[in-house]
């Protein structure tokens, strides 16, 4: 009996199997997973710098709007004193027994609120910086208390020279304490900074 040897079939050179096509398409596949994730990743770090970034101009607009009111307080003393009253609106006298509806809204205000405030410096801030890099959505707004004499009752006169008795030099001039509440937004809308200082100057 003749055996007949068998034959292997082997494909032409040119053939494809197609496992190389898969391979190549998963490949791909995880490429395009870790470049999304990498993407993302960007975004997320992008909007955290702008925050950031909006975040330090609204500090600096509402240290702005602070040091402007003091120095209206220390200018106003050496002239005119500040004309505070319960009904403000640049000044207001600050009673512990009544309740200031307007002040305490803008003190506690989580967002923005210019009530009953001052503008500061309006139009400067809000308008861009010749390099594009400064711009606040709104003008920085503040708003001032007199506390009153920097002595409490009783304790006698507060002299400007930090005397409670009788001395010399100019010291016919009461000092009083103010508070400074300031209030100031970002690049954007979404940041709101408030500060707040005391200030002692003359009243009187």
């Amino acid at each position: 009996m003749k055996t007949i040897p068998s034959r292997m079939i082997v494909p032409p050179p040119g053939a494809q199997r197609g496992v190389v096509l898969v391979v190549a398409l998963i490949f791909l596949l995880l490429i395009t997973i870790l470049a999304m994730a990498a993407s993302g990743t960007s975004l997320m770090q992008l909007r955290l710098v702008g925050g950031l970034r909006s975040s330090q101009l609204a500090d600096f607009g509402a240290e702005s709007a602070l040091r402007g009111a003091e120095w209206r307080l220390w200018t106003a003393s050496n002239t005119t004193p500040m004309a505070c009253t319960t009904s403000g609106p640049v000044c207001y006298k600050y009673d512990a027994t009544i309740t200031n509806a307007d002040v305490e809204k803008f003190r506690n205000a989580k967002g923005w609120d210019a009530t009953a405030s001052t503008t500061y410096s309006a139009g400067t801030l809000t308008k861009a910086s010749t390099d594009n890099t400064f711009k606040l959505t709104k003008d920085p707004v503040y708003l001032i208390e007199d506390l009153g004499v920097e002595l409490p009752p009783g304790s006698g006169t507060q002299h400007e020279s930090g005397q409670s008795a009788p001395g010399t030099g100019n010291t016919s001039v009461d000092s009083h304490v103010y508070r400074i509440t300031a209030r100031s937004t970002g690049a954007n809308d979404n940041t709101v900074r408030a500060l707040e200082t005391t200030f002692a100057a003359k009243a009187n």
